[in-house]
């Protein structure tokens, strides 16, 4: 608890916990997961920022999402190709469909909606943390076994990912 007249930044919340179960054992996939959940942390401060300061840091924040979520979508889509990913289309689409909410929210927010940025963060939230779980655990179950049944070889697949990983 900040005392009054106190200098110190305010403590920043978390909507969004990173946890071991998150972890495909892609190296460069949770490192760019674990930023995600970074930033949908740092937008849902922004979102419960007081005053004047909600609409630049919503701003800023979601700028910076916007940003990083294109960057991770395409890491994951060069990934899908580079392996042969069955699944790779239906996977864009889940993609392609949180793109269409986020650039609705931002619609929304510069429309003038009140609740879009509360609204929006825990749609991310749920989204992230769904989307990571269930649909990104396949395409890591998909890798390891091709590696298993030498589909795929481990160096291949660390090529692979320093190749996406020196895409930053």
């Amino acid at each position: 608890m900040l005392k009054e007249n106190s200098h110190e930044a305010p403590e920043k919340l978390e909507i969004v916990i990173w946890d071991a179960k998150y972890i495909t054992g892609i190296k460069v996939i949770d490192s760019q997961h674990h930023q995600l959940i970074d930033l949908a942390n740092e937008l849902y401060n922004a979102c419960i920022a007081k005053g004047d300061s909600l609409e630049t840091a919503f701003k800023d924040a979601m700028h910076k999402l916007v940003m990083y979520v294109h960057f991770h979508f395409d890491a994951e889509l060069k990934l899908f190709s580079a392996i042969n990913y069955p699944e790779r289309h239906n996977h864009k689409k889940m993609h392609d469909d949180l793109i269409k909410d986020i650039l609705a929210a931002v619609k929304g927010y510069e429309e003038g909606k009140k609740f879009v940025p509360n609204h929006f963060v825990r749609t991310l939230r749920d989204w992230i943390l769904s989307h990571i779980a269930i649909h990104d655990k396949l395409y890591s179950v998909f890798i390891h076994e091709q590696i298993k049944n030498g589909t795929l070889t481990e160096k291949a697949f660390k090529e692979i990912e320093q190749s996406i990983d020196e895409q930053k």
